[in-house]
């Protein structure tokens, strides 16, 4: 048993199509969290899995107390089963790892020293990641895409196992927009970071749940939640689209009254005109978009909402 005076490490992990993992994944966390050693509580947050798994966290719990189970009513999304991990854990280091055990606990003890070196933040970074080939190639395009939009710098290699001190946790819980993205929230808010290199492992169960669609979905409104710059551009791309429209009438008008030459062409007419339509439907979609975003904010509906936790089942409140 840790001391009284040992830290309190809290480890949040969204639970979603892995429940055959969550009997190992605690018993590793437990050997390795004793290890530093620390006081620690794990949390477990079951985003609507499609299978067991909050049965199975339930079972945990009675088993250890200090593992922790939020059963969110419908499936919110990754990020916000973190929030809703972060919203309860009462750590002074907070981890966040996924839960199919590609994010080892053996490499806790590695984010957990980074971090008392003086940093708020520590990130680990997968060097060598045990993803197929179209996964790990989407990752690097969207950040690349990101960065150009936002101008961040971002590490492809980081994603959500990362560990974060009290005061990141208390900024986090300040930010309520409803389009989440947990790492980039964090490297938004400018504590002092660190990274360091971790061994990532193969999915030990289901598969990933982001495909093609969520993951463009993702990549959108992680782009539209951080930047105005898709608009801007659409403003000078139709700015230089008029401007070369405005020359070539110029032109075409010389042609008519000095030269003496006929206008024809009526197929590069319509050409144009569908052209410039589909342009306008493009900045129109883009605004469409904004405009969507501001409404859903406006709403202010919660992130998430709770089905049941193992506090209540304990009469906790």
């Amino acid at each position: 048993m840790a001391a009284a005076a040992d830290p309190l490490i809290s480890v949040v992990i969204p639970v979603y199509g892995c429940e055959t993992c969550l009997k190992e994944l605690c018993s590793r966390l437990e050997t390795t969290l004793t290890s530093i050693p620390a006081n620690y509580e794990i949390i477990l947050v079951n985003d609507a899995s499609p299978d067991d798994a909050w049965t199975t966290i339930k079972a945990l719990h009675e088993k250890n107390t200090n593992i922790k189970g939020i059963d969110l009513a419908k499936n919110f999304g990754q990020h916000h089963a973190i929030t809703a991990g972060l919203d309860i854990a009462e750590g002074d280091w907070v981890v966040v790892m996924d839960c199919d055990l590609q994010d080892q606990p053996e490499e806790i003890p590695k984010l957990y020293l980074k971090a008392l070196e003086g940093y708020e933040v520590v990130f680990g970074k997968r060097i060598e990641r045990q993803d197929n080939w179209f996964k790990k190639k989407a990752s690097q395009l969207f950040y690349l895409i990101y960065d150009y939009f936002t101008g961040a710098s971002s590490d492809y290699t980081a994603a959500n196992f990362s560990i974060i001190s009290r005061k990141v946790v208390r900024g986090f819980r300040r930010i309520e927009e409803q389009n989440r993205f947990f790492p980039l929230f964090i490297q938004w808010m400018g504590f002092k970071t660190a990274s360091v290199e971790i061994k990532h492992s193969e999915r030990k169960a289901g598969k990933s749940s982001y495909n093609l669609k969520k993951l463009i979905t993702l990549g959108t409104d992680a782009i539209i939640s951080q930047s105005n710059k898709p608009l801007r551009l659409s403003i000078q791309f139709g700015f230089l689209i008029a401007s070369v429209s405005f020359i070539y009438g110029l032109y075409l008008f010389g042609r008519y009254f000095f030269l003496d030459e006929p206008v024809q062409g009526w197929t590069s007419v319509m050409v144009s005109i569908y052209f410039i339509g589909g342009l306008i439907f493009f900045n129109f979609g883009v605004l469409g978009l904004y405009i969507g975003k501001v409404f859903n904010e406006t709403k202010g509906r919660p992130l998430y909402l709770i089905r049941e936790t193992t506090q209540d089942e304990d009469g906790e409140k």
